[in-house]
């Protein structure tokens, strides 16, 4: 009987959750689109070898999401949140004019 009712519980938290929240609580976070208003503001690109070095010329081949400060993963990670995007994952591999180097 324990396990239907232990059953009973997670399932109703997780309706609960989903009915406040609007989405599932174990859905992964959303991807950042190049074309979201924000990416576009910081010249997000998901693939740093996209960057139009003419647009921005301090922009280097070493320069990853992976390895900016800002990122919240390890660099290994192929993708994850970014303290300037809120909620949306950005690209491991990819780059914005905000890049600055972890330390």
């Amino acid at each position: 009987m324990r396990t239907h009712r232990r059953t009973f519980m997670l399932r109703s938290i997780g309706a609960a959750a989903l009915a406040i929240t609007g989405r599932a609580v174990w859905a992964a976070p959303a991807q950042l689109q190049e074309s979201d208003p924000a990416a576009q503001a910081l010249g997000y690109k998901t693939d740093a070898t996209h960057v139009d070095r003419s647009k921005y010329p301090h922009y280097s081949d070493n320069q990853r999401c992976s390895n900016c400060q800002f990122f919240q993963g390890k660099p290994a990670d192929a993708s994850a949140l970014c303290a300037l995007f809120g909620p949306k994952q950005v690209n491991g591999a990819g780059w914005c004019n905000a890049y600055q180097a972890r330390t």
